[in-house]
């Protein structure tokens, strides 16, 4: 074993003409207490050590008397590496930490950093197994891009983007881990002597912010590291994608959301939002696995062992595909995801922990971009959601545009000018966003933003007071949308205000008066949280998570957000499984051929409310090929629409005559155009003479005769 600490002299010339390229390209593996380097010559932690790091040139950057905290690979697993902590710096090195703490938040940390990627850190004082090397000048190597951050070389304007590199396939075993993937911050919690926790930063901090940047320099920067470029760099921003993740391109939402957004939002191959950054193309899959990613950092770095396994949460308004999205970004971040559960559900286990009266509770989330609300009741083991609803483009971030729609317009109207620059709309957007949280404890808060614009040659501030009078005006219409869902998720279950027991609260933007007034006047009663209202998502979801990797008797029985069905002739939709249907469910339909000898049967299932399919939400196009020849409506083939307990849909077709399952295929990817023209056969088939769609039995029959 190699246990001597005699200090030791390491000099490291790094391939970067400055400083400040220094800075941009590794500063992921750099914080104000220290820094991490590959090495294939480790020392122990606790090993003394004369640290100088010198840029191509010979140019110092850094110079510290430091010690070895942690290595890394020394037993053959994840990268060979050592963490120093310094603990004397010369004035130079100082201030250029300084600069880096300014530029990054995570470089903010007394301690040094653990990159991701590495694998285990060991701290013990006699951990590497073997003597390294003597030599008293160490040569070090640089984490490869995939180890670390995606890095590349020049101006993001021209930069080519950085590939996205998938993960490798989880592992099914360790502990499960519960995640809010939010669209304004995430989180993570586990579940550690029965009780759920967060998972923290070592600043004791546990959101991350739901952010992916490219930098000036091509640095693609996620999470705390990404938030410094809003007010910098806004256009190479990307935020909110939550919003639009699994979504076409070309439906009216996304236009609607687009107006609002610096950012280029291109669509895909099969239609769906992508967002451009310099030369490449994410897919909002991959811009989530990012966040997930950063996620999963944080649990291995608390947990100190790697977490493969996760529960992720999402919004009850989500339709089939956005599920189905979410499950592939955690895929790409390396999770295997052992459940899809709804966010006001979540809150409601969190709220239903340790208290063991059975209640009737409505979950009020409203959260940076989604609104959702859901009544629950349960027992002590029994989790029933009875009813939901909610709104996927409503949350805070329309409290802000709220805010700064009226900032401009009294901007434009006091100086006859407007501002336009991406960078100034930006931090007006951050000034109204801090005001928005004074207020829900203030009765005012000023709004300051120098330099907005040019008036007459000269820069003029943004400098305004806003009351929460003012505020709870401007967002008024805002939260009455959020109380006519709660009226509409009461109402479809026959259900009164005052047969609620408790009205829990979730979700940053829940926390507004203006909010809890309104509830406390539907419900005749103030409404409650769990702790905190951004955290009781996650805690909810460790709960789950807890309960599948025990086994436990959690019995959760979610509903159908939205009703599924299908396209029938002239373009109407036809419902078969309803809005607010207990899952797991299977529906069996029977549909009869339209034409003589007909070979193949194609159905385009859609999700949603509205009467007209094309105003629904397209899922797919179910084919069914190689059908058995025979007159029209002679031929008929059962369809199971199966549904399971995270939503998410399956279709097989059984023909009748033969008894036997068909091979057919359930297409959820296809171009915009074809699935236009999908619905526009739709429309324009108005043939009467044969039920297409024909349910079986007595029903089935009594409907054909008196329809």
């Amino acid at each position: 074993m190699a246990t001597d600490h005699k200090p030791i002299g390491i000099s490291v010339r790094l391939p970067f003409a400055s400083p400040e390229e220094f800075l941009a390209k590794y500063g992921t593996n750099l914080t104000r207490g220290g820094i991490y380097l590959r090495s294939k010559a480790l020392k122990n932690p606790g090993t003394s050590v004369t640290l100088e790091i010198k840029t191509e040139s010979g140019a110092r950057i850094l110079y510290a008397v430091a010690v070895v905290s942690y290595v890394t690979g020394n037993k053959g697993e994840g990268v060979q590496g050592m963490g120093f902590k310094f603990i004397t710096l010369d004035a130079v090195s100082r201030r250029f930490l300084e600069s880096a703490a300014a530029a990054l938040p995570h470089a903010r940390s007394t301690e040094p950093p653990i990159p991701r990627n590495v694998g285990p850190v060991d701290t013990d004082p006699a951990a590497v197994p073997a003597e390294p090397p003597p030599p008293s000048q160490t040569q070090h190597e640089l984490p490869s891009e995939k180890a670390g951050r995606l890095l590349v070389q020049g101006d993001a304007k021209s930069v080519k983007a950085p590939a996205f590199e998938p993960a490798p396939e989880p592992l099914l075993e360790g502990p499960i881990i519960g995640i809010d993937l939010g669209t304004t911050n995430s989180c993570a919690a586990i579940v550690r002597d029965g009780k759920p926790i967060m998972l923290t930063w070592k600043d004791g901090n546990a959101l991350v912010p739901s952010l992916v940047a490219l930098t000036p320099r091509g640095q693609l920067a996620v999470g705390a590291a990404a938030r410094g470029q809003l007010t910098t760099n806004p256009r190479w921003v990307v935020y909110g994608f939550k919003r639009l993740i699994g979504r076409p391109v070309d439906s009216p939402e996304v236009r609607e959301v687009l107006k609002r957004f610096p950012y280029e939002v291109v669509p895909t191959e099969d239609g769906e939002c992508a967002v451009q950054l310099a030369d490449r193309a994410y897919r909002l899959e991959e811009l989530s696995a990012l966040v997930l990613r950063e996620i999963k950092q944080l649990a291995e770095q608390r947990l100190g062992h790697q977490v493969h396994r996760a529960v992720i949460t999402v919004p009850a308004w989500y339709s089939d595909r956005q599920r189905q999205a979410v499950r592939e970004a955690g895929r790409l971040a390396g999770f295997h995801v052992e459940r899809i559960v709804n966010e006001p559900t979540a809150a409601a286990l969190a709220w239903a922990y340790s208290r063991k009266k059975p209640q009737r509770v409505l979950v009020y989330d409203l959260g940076g971009g989604t609104f959702d609300a859901s009544v629950l009741e349960y027992t002590e083991s029994v989790f029933e959601v009875v009813s939901t609803g909610g709104d996927s483009f409503l949350g805070g971030i329309d409290f802000d545009s709220a805010i700064v729609a009226q900032l401009m317009s009294d901007f434009e109207e006091r100086t006859d000018s407007i501002f336009t620059d991406r960078v100034a709309i930006q931090r007006v957007y951050d000034a109204a966003e801090r005001a928005k949280m004074a207020l829900s404890g203030l009765k005012e808060a000023r709004i300051h933003v120098p330099f907005v614009a040019v008036v007459n040659g000269k820069p003029v501030d943004l400098d305004v007071t806003l009351t929460r009078a003012q505020l709870e005006k401007l967002t008024r219409s805002l939260v009455d949308r959020t109380m006519e869902v709660c009226q509409s998720v009461i109402k479809e279950r026959g259900m009164r205000a005052d047969q609620i027991d408790e009205i829990v609260l979730v979700g940053g933007q829940s926390r507004a008066p203006l909010v809890q007034e309104r509830i406390a006047l539907l419900f005749g009663r103030q409404p409650v949280s769990v702790g905190n209202p951004e955290e009781a998502v996650a805690l909810g979801a460790a709960l789950l998570a807890d309960a599948l990797e025990k086994k436990a008797g959690l019995l959760l029985i979610d509903v159908l957000p939205m009703s599924i069905g299908i396209g029938l002739p002239g373009g109407k939709f036809h419902p078969i499984i309803l809005r607010n249907t207990s899952l797991p469910t299977t529906r069996k339909y029977r549909m009869v051929t339209t034409r003589e000898n007909q070979k193949k049967m194609e159905l385009s299932v859609f999700q949603g409310e509205d009467a007209r399919a094309g105003a629904n939400t397209w899922l797919g196009t179910f084919r069914v090929p190689e059908l058995p020849p025979g007159p029209r409506g002679a031929i008929a083939v059962e369809l199971s629409f199966e549904l399971s307990n995270e939503c998410l849909l399956k279709i097989t077709a059984r023909e009748e005559s033969t008894g036997k399952e068909i091979v057919s295929t359930f297409a959820t990817r296809d171009t915009p155009a074809n699935v236009r023209e999908q619905i526009r056969s739709l429309e324009e088939d108005t043939d009467p003479e044969v039920d297409v769609f024909r349910p079986r039995g007595v029903l089935g029959w009594l409907k054909r005769i008196f329809s």
